[in-house]
C-alpha cells in the first residue's frame, strides 16, 4: 500500500477534480504491474495497473488501491467491472470513496462476485492524499486552508520588517509543492504591497504554473500605488481576480477590469470581505480549493469567521524574543485553554531545518475578538 501511494502521488496537481489514486498488482509475493490516475479524464489506477499486465493475472493476485474502486461507469467505465473481469480475488484498498452516494457500493459489487475485500490499510494516509477532494465531495464547498511561517516563539518578520527568509529552502519548495495542488491561491492587500508576490507555483524541473490568483483588499488600497503589483500586471494578470466591497472607488475597479484583472464586489458594511459568501461564489465558479498565504489579518479573519477548514504552520529554529516582531496572527482575546482554535489529525514532517505541523481547524464554542483590528478590510 505504501507503493501504491507513492504511485499516487506522481499525479500531484494533475487530477483536479479528480482525486489521486495509486494502484499496485501483486502475483506471489512479486510486484507485477502498477499503475496511477494520472490526469483528470485518463484511465484510472485500477485499469491501468491491469492493462499494462498484458495477461489475466494469476489465481493468487492481489490488487493493493488506496482509495475504493469506483462503481459507475464515468468516462472511463467502472473498476469494478474491470476487477472482476480480470479474474481477480483479492482486493485491498486504503480508504472508502468520500462521496456519500457511492461510499461502500465499490466492495459490495466486488464481495457479491466472489472477491475478498479488506479495507482501512494505511487508511489515514491514503485519505490524506485526497484533502480538497473529500471535502468539496462531502461538504459540497471549496477546501479553505491557511499557510503560515513563523520562527519559534510565533513571529513571522523583525520590528523592521525582514522577513526573507525565516524558512529554508526546503519548505519554501514544499509550500511551492502545496500550491500546485490547489485551485486558487489568495492573499490580503497588504501582503500584496510589502511583498509583490507572484503567487504561482514554481518548483524545480517543472513549468512554472498560476493557479486563480485572489487579493483581498475591501478598499482597493493596493490599487492606488503608482506601481502596480506584480499580480495585476504579469503575464499571468488574467488569473488574477481582487476581491472588494462596494467601499471600493469605481475608479480602482475600472483601472483593475482594463488590466484583464478580475474583479468581485461583496457588499459589507466593515468593509472586510465576507468570507462565508466568498466561499460561495468560489462555489458557483467551480473552485474547489483555496489556500490563503497571508496576511496575518486575512488569516486572523478567516478563523474568526470559522471559515477556515486547515491549516499549514512552517516552523522555524529561529528565535526573535522580541514584543515588537510582527506576530503570526494576533487579536483574539484567548482567556481559557477551553477558548483556543486546535488543530485536529495533525500530521508532521520535518523540511531539511524546519517543521510542517498541518491539520484540520477544531473551532471552540467561542471566540473572542478585537474587531477593531479586524475591520480594516
Amino acid at each position: 500500500m505504501r507503493r501504491a501511494i507513492e504511485l499516487a502521488l506522481r499525479g500531484w496537481g494533475a487530477t483536479r477534480p479528480n482525486p489521486m489514486v495509486g494502484c499496485v498488482l501483486v502475483e506471489e509475493g512479486t510486484v507485477t504491474s502498477e499503475g496511477y490516475h494520472g490526469v483528470d479524464g485518463g484511465p484510472h489506477a485500477e485499469r491501468l495497473a491491469i492493462d499494462s499486465l498484458m495477461r489475466n493475472p494469476g489465481p493468487d493476485s492481489t490488487l493493493y488501491v488506496t482509495l475504493e474502486p469506483c462503481s459507475t461507469a464515468g468516462r472511463t467505465g467502472a473498476c469494478t467491472d474491470a476487477i472482476i473481469a480480470s479474474g481477480i480475488r483479492r482486493v485491498v484498498v486504503g480508504a472508502t470513496d468520500p462521496n456519500p452516494a457511492h461510499a461502500g457500493r465499490g466492495f459490495e459489487i466486488l464481495r457479491k462476485a466472489g472477491v475478498e475485500v479488506i479495507t482501512g490499510v494505511l487508511g489515514e494516509d491514503c485519505t490524506d492524499l485526497n484533502l480538497i477532494f473529500n471535502h468539496w465531495i462531502t461538504q459540497k464547498t471549496p477546501f479553505f486552508a491557511g499557510k503560515l511561517a513563523a520562527t519559534l516563539d510565533g513571529r513571522i518578520a523583525t520590528r523592521t520588517g525582514e522577513s526573507k527568509w525565516i524558512t529554508g529552502g526546503p519548505a519554501r519548495e514544499d509550500v511551492h509543492r502545496w500550491r500546485r495542488l490547489f485551485a486558487a491561491i489568495a492573499v490580503g492587500a497588504g501582503t500584496v504591497m510589502a511583498d509583490n508576490p507572484r503567487m504561482t507555483a514554481r518548483s524545480a524541473g517543472q513549468k512554472e504554473w498560476c493557479p486563480v490568483r485572489f487579493v483581498f483588499d475591501g478598499h482597493l488600497r493596493s490599487v492606488v500605488d503608482r506601481m502596480m503589483p506584480a499580480v495585476y500586471s504579469d503575464e499571468f494578470r488574467e488569473r488574477t481576480i481582487a476581491v472588494t466591497t462596494q467601499h471600493a472607488g469605481t475608479g480602482y475597479v475600472r483601472k483593475l477590469l482594463d488590466q484583464g484583472v478580475g474583479v468581485w464586489v461583496f457588499e459589507s458594511t466593515s468593509g472586510r470581505v465576507p468570507l462565508g459568501e466568498f466561499r460561495s461564489r468560489c462555489a458557483a465558479e467551480g473552485i474547489d480549493g483555496v489556500l490563503f498565504e497571508g496576511g496575518a489579518l486575512l488569516l486572523g479573519g478567516a478563523l474568526l469567521e470559522r471559515q477556515l477548514d486547515y491549516l499549514f504552520m512552517y516552523q522555524s529554529p529561529v528565535i526573535f524574543a522580541d514584543e515588537r516582531a510582527k506576530a503570526v496572527l494576533g487579536g483574539f482575546r484567548t482567556e481559557k485553554l477551553s477558548d483556543a482554535v486546535r488543530l485536529a489529525g495533525v500530521r508532521r514532517q520535518v523540511l531539511g531545518d524546519d517543521a510542517l505541523v498541518r491539520g484540520r481547524v477544531s473551532y471552540p464554542g467561542r471566540i473572542q475578538a478585537d474587531e477593531t483590528l479586524f475591520s480594516l478590510g
